[in-house]
């Protein structure tokens, strides 16, 4: 069975006004007091409105989620002690005019003097799931099989339609803002782990980008661990849609390990209709999806049940986890559509609640 790990990145917010609290340390010295979280389980963010959790290396899916669930409900309550919330959107949905200061490292400080209008609106939130690869040929492998379904994957994660109290018309409108650094998006396919290697360190070494840690795309080799990081999904509000998307994941993975061993032909899609259909899935979300078996654009429903097929074989026992949440998932929406239907309903207040309470758990 692979491995595998979830990173997942949060917003403080104001529990009244919803705005971002640059509360971070704060929150996170709080955490470390509380014997539910060990050391370096919270992490440091780019703004001080942000923290960053890290799963152990897991093997089953219930292991993901005991984990998720433990570290949403510990920091929740950590937040509460420093008079805000916890927030798993993937955008901030309400901002003030002054910027959240960056969280004081050089690195962050130097991120901001490069480029300070995207590091002060980088309000958002993701989630990356790790899955380990034998080696780097692997990992390129399953990097290259994997990106035909970036778009399903951002669709049905899609979690941040508000920005500045405004409805954005996106169904992700994190995957927009963060789709402004210089290396960003759907990646290349790659020859080999040696022409991955090379493409990586020339953007180093021309001086386009500061380090390796700033290739930004949806889906990388990790620098530091032996997995396939795959950066394309929204946090999620609910942690079993977390789980079920990291199940997706590793399901992906090793469908794909498998193809290669078999010397099964990598599906040929131009990489400029892969963006476009990335795209396309930020703006409307679990609507029509791309459907990299077809090449068209389907209903999510289709390109679900498209996938389940491919992944089938894979599941072994994390079916439990993935189809039913994937199911409910259809039928009520993913989290840009809740998020959407709860302000429509109850206005400001009963969404900030939403948002909270399913972060946290409650």
């Amino acid at each position: 069975m692979i491995t595998l790990g979830v990173e997942e990145e949060y917003l403080l917010i104001d529990r009244a006004t919803g705005l971002p609290v640059a509360r971070a340390a704060a929150v996170r010295r709080a955490a470390e007091r509380r014997d539910a979280l060990t050391d370096g389980e919270v992490q440091r963010e780019l703004l001080q409105a942000q923290l960053e959790i890290a799963t152990p290396v897991c093997r089953s899916l219930d292991e993901i989620g005991g984990h998720l669930l433990r570290m949403r409900h510990a920091l929740d309550a950590a937040a509460r002690e420093e008079g805000c919330r916890l927030a798993a959107c993937g955008g901030a949905p309400f901002n003030r005019r002054l910027p959240i200061p960056v969280t004081p490292s050089a690195r962050y400080r130097a991120m901001r003097a490069h480029a300070p209008r995207l590091t002060d609106e980088q309000l958002i939130a993701g989630m990356h799931v790790h899955v380990g690869v034998p080696d780097r040929p692997a990992g390129v492998a399953v990097l290259n099989r994997l990106r035909p379904w970036l778009p399903l994957l951002v669709a049905l994660a899609a979690n941040s339609p508000l920005w500045q109290g405004v409805d954005t018309g996106f169904a992700s409108w994190r995957t927009l803002v963060f789709g402004r650094w210089p290396v960003s998006g759907v990646p290349p396919a790659f020859a080999d782990a040696a022409d991955y290697r090379h493409r990586v360190d020339a953007l180093v070494a021309d001086g386009l980008v500061a380090d390796t840690g700033q290739v930004y795309w949806h889906i990388r080799l990790s620098e530091h661990y032996p997995t396939v990081e795959v950066r394309a999904m929204d946090v999620q509000l609910r942690a079993d849609e977390a789980v079920m998307l990291a199940g997706i994941v590793r399901a992906l993975a090793a469908r794909a390990l498998a193809d290669e061993r078999e010397h099964r032909p990598c599906p040929g899609i131009r990489p400029e209709t892969l963006s476009a259909a990335v795209w396309h899935a930020a703006r409307h979300g679990a609507a029509t999806v791309f459907d990299p078996l077809t090449g068209a654009l389907v209903p999510a429903a289709d390109a679900a049940a498209a996938l389940l097929t491919v992944i089938d074989e894979d599941l072994e026992g994390d079916r439990r986890h993935i189809v039913p949440v994937l199911k409910r998932l259809l039928r009520e929406g993913n989290g840009a559509a809740r998020q959407r239907r709860t302000l429509r309903n109850g206005g400001k207040a009963r969404l900030l609640r939403m948002i909270t309470d399913e972060t946290g758990g409650a």
